[in-house]
């Protein structure tokens, strides 16, 4: 298993990977302190426990870990997920079988070693590689940067339900917000929307000095504000209401209600003040 400190080597190495490596380092930390109690209690998203959120991010890294290395088993390991979910299985209820109960440090320690083999597995690629997914196929970039994004929206959830305070952002939470940006078009295709011929405008602030601005100025569709807060929405782990952002137009407050950058079928976001940090004590039975 690699340290946080070692590189994954300097011919291939990927700045999303190291940002891959880094955000599930911050999340490992948090839940390294938690009682193996904690693993069992239910938090805001769909009521999942923090051992289902862990789950889920393992067995996507399962799957990862096997495109990477091999298709076939990546394709074997897809037929079989879909066979035992036709059983009338929820995706939920079939990773929970997929692994037995896995739960509490003995997941997060195979969560951990997967991921670091993923890592290694993805630094041996070239940047134009294009893996398998169960989806379209996906460039190794941005099939990395969506493994971050993954982490970091589902790592909202622990927080919330504990009630700590995020870690300040880094620069990488760039990722996340150009992830958003991008899947604008998808956010109404994936509702079957025609996709609106206006783009918003972006112009986000962080806390390190820096402004990221997409699409052409304009103050009649735009999104201002907070970097953060964008990415707490696009992701879907808070409602626009319950942010700072400033948004103007039609389209642009459109986008917001509907904004969804992870795959899948469209997902309703939070309804206003249903996701909040703090909503559960941090040692509540």
């Amino acid at each position: 298993m690699l340290g946080v400190s070692q590189t994954l080597g300097p011919l291939n190495l990927l700045q999303e990977i190291t940002d891959l490596r880094d955000e599930a380092d911050e999340l490992h930390r948090l839940l390294k302190s938690l009682d193996r109690a904690d693993w069992r209690r239910p938090t805001l998203f769909k009521a999942w426990t923090i051992d289902d959120i862990v789950r889920h991010l393992h067995m996507g890294d399962r799957m990862g870990l096997a495109s990477a290395t091999s298709p076939e088993d990546f394709r074997s390991l897809m037929d079989d997920i879909r066979a035992r979910r036709a059983e009338s299985a929820s995706r939920l209820e079939e990773t929970r079988r997929r692994l037995n109960g896995l739960g509490g440090p003995e997941l997060l320690g195979q969560w951990r070693e997967t991921l670091d083999r993923l890592c290694a597995a993805l630094a041996e690629k070239t940047p134009d590689t294009r893996l398998v997914w169960a989806g379209p196929d996906m460039g190794v970039a941005m099939f990395t940067t969506a493994r971050q994004m993954e982490i970091w929206a589902h790592g909202q959830a622990v927080y919330d339900l504990l009630g700590v305070e995020r870690p300040a952002p880094s620069p990488r939470l760039r990722n996340i917000a150009e992830i958003g940006v991008r899947t604008f078009g998808w956010a109404y295709r994936n509702r079957g929307l025609p996709v609106p011929d206006i783009r918003p405008f972006i112009d986000l602030t962080t806390p390190f000095g820096e402004s990221w601005i997409w699409n052409t100025p304009s103050a009649d569709e735009a999104v201002t504000g907070d970097a953060f807060a964008f990415c707490q929405v696009v992701t879907q782990t808070r409602n626009a209401a319950d942010t700072s952002l400033q948004i103007s137009g039609p389209i642009a407050r459109h986008w917001m209600s509907i904004a969804q950058c992870f795959a899948g079928p469209p997902e309703t976001p939070p309804a206003a003040g249903a996701r909040r940090a703090g909503s559960v004590s941090a040692r509540a039975s």
